[in-house]
């Protein structure tokens, strides 16, 4: 990786977090609008998995190409299904972190009940054309797209 692609994701350090979603899938867009009015301390920026940081993450953890839903990105590690879920959970205020008792239950059974989720998403809750434009007071919590 370059200096410049370095830099661009050494802001997702300690406890500040990349989600990349699909940017066409509603429940995704409904998570990301989810964690927007509920991270106080702004430590989550968002991004389409089909913007190039995306691709930056996918050439450090070449494991992640192709895929489709949520990951998570933060302190070098990439986080993905039912990983990325807890993770967000962790990061935002209230009693969301108390979902964390979920991670003692193993990987692939938690990675189950999201798949079966990820499966269905178009079906139960629909699709867009195209990626989401922020609102204006929320852009600044978007990476950017080129």
């Amino acid at each position: 990786m370059t200096s410049s692609k370095n830099q661009e994701l050494n802001q997702f350090e300690g406890k500040h977090y990349l989600v990349l979603f699909d940017g066409v899938c509603n429940l995704c867009n409904s998570t990301v609008q989810f964690v927007i009015r509920r991270d106080k301390s702004r430590q989550f920026k968002f991004a389409s998995l089909t913007w190039p940081i995306a691709e930056r993450v996918a050439e450090e953890f070449p494991q992640i190409k192709g895929f489709d839903s949520i990951l998570v990105y933060s302190s070098g590690k990439v986080y993905d299904r039912s990983s990325a879920a807890l993770k967000i959970a962790g990061g935002l205020g209230g009693l969301w972190p108390l979902m964390g008792v979920f991670w003692i239950i193993p990987k692939f059974l938690r990675d189950a009940v999201y798949q079966f989720i990820a499966r269905n998403r178009y079906k139960w809750f629909g699709k867009k054309d195209y990626c989401m434009m922020p609102s204006p007071d929320t852009a600044d919590r978007f990476m950017p797209a080129k």
